[in-house]
């Protein structure tokens, strides 16, 4: 009889690491690798999942379909901490534990942000294609903008923008956040500000919320409007927070200034019209990637899935109802 596996779709997991891939195996798992690098379909989604008792997920689409059909499937770790891609309602009704991996990357996601500020505000990554293509641009139409004495807006001030925010303390700016449950005088250099202010205000604009319906298309073309033509907009949170369609229109028509983006509406963003804009500033949803934030998700994923099949509570579960379901009251008759 075969062991039972574990599908792994994180790029970042290394199956050969003796750390996360051997917690598994020490647990008589065997590893189902196939790493998500572009678009999945619930469907082909549905043929990798198909006979595996837990998963260590990236953004694969995880919905009612998939899970209905993943009989065996107990736990879904999803490394990060956005479960967007997972329908939770039908995890918890049909007793798969669904887990994420926080802590571990927050620093990572606020160095990558401030990198797409600075790389915007100096025009680096313009100056590399000029120079690529035989240009020598020194005080031309690429002379780059100064980010010192600048106003940056931090929509959403929670671990990673404040984590900007600290950073930021540094380049002599100032720092004004939008955050409904901030209360003014919390966070110190910040000032907090109506969102309709923030917009009006900054030069710099970076949003760090979640994707909610409250969330949804937070950056449309209402708000693009209220904003300074020198604007610069940065998204490292989730790409459904900006109307992509009301962005391109903005940074086609010159109403801002440049955008400087991780995260997509569709991911990969194949066709999108972004891709032709010389104001944007592109990165393949990576500000939480790092080297050593990858090999600590995949550990923590490693050892929640673990917990799970062994009848524990993983360290950050999202839906503690589903341990409650006999799927689970079988598995630790199985395991005692």
């Amino acid at each position: 009889m075969s062991a039972d596996e574990v599908l792994v779709t994180f790029p970042g997991f290394d199956v050969d690491d003796p750390e996360a891939a051997g917690v598994l195996r020490d647990a008589g798992l065997e590893i189902r690798f196939a790493p998500k690098h572009g678009a999945r379909t619930p469907a082909e989604l549905d043929a990798l999942v198909a006979g595996t008792v837990g998963a260590i997920a990236s953004t694969d689409p995880f919905d009612r379909s998939v899970l209905e059909a993943a009989d065996q499937l107990c736990v879904i770790v999803r490394t990060g901490v956005g479960t967007d891609s997972i329908d939770l309602e039908a995890a918890t009704e049909l007793g798969i534990v669904v887990a994420t991996t926080p802590g571990l990357n927050e620093e990572t996601v606020a160095d990558h942000t401030m990198a797409l500020i600075l790389s915007a505000v100096r025009r680096i990554v313009e100056h590399d294609a000029s120079m690529r293509r035989g240009e020598w641009d020194r005080g031309g139409a690429l002379t780059a903008w100064d980010l010192r004495g600048s106003t940056v807006g931090i929509v959403g001030l929670g671990v990673i923008g404040r984590a900007l925010a600290r950073r930021l303390q540094g380049f002599d700016v100032t720092v004004i956040a939008s955050d409904p449950i901030v209360a003014a005088g919390s966070v110190p250099g910040v000032t907090m500000v109506e969102l309709d202010e923030l917009l009006g205000s900054a030069q710099i604009i970076s949003l760090h919320v979640p994707i909610l319906d409250s969330t949804k298309a937070l950056i449309g073309a209402a708000e693009l409007a209220r904003m300074r033509p020198d604007t610069i907009l940065v998204n490292a949170a989730r790409g459904g927070v900006i109307d992509e369609d009301a962005l391109v229109e903005a940074l086609d028509a010159g109403r801002i200034r440049m955008a400087a983006l991780d995260v997509f509406e569709n991911e990969p963003p194949a066709g999108s019209k972004l891709l032709a804009l010389p104001n944007v500033i592109l990165t393949p949803h990576i500000a939480g990637v790092s080297v050593d934030a990858m090999r600590a998700m995949a550990l923590l994923a490693a050892r929640s899935v673990v917990d799970v099949l062994e009848g524990r509570t993983p360290q950050s579960v999202v839906n503690p109802d589903a341990l409650a379901h006999p799927r689970h009251t079988t598995l630790s008759d199985q395991t005692t």
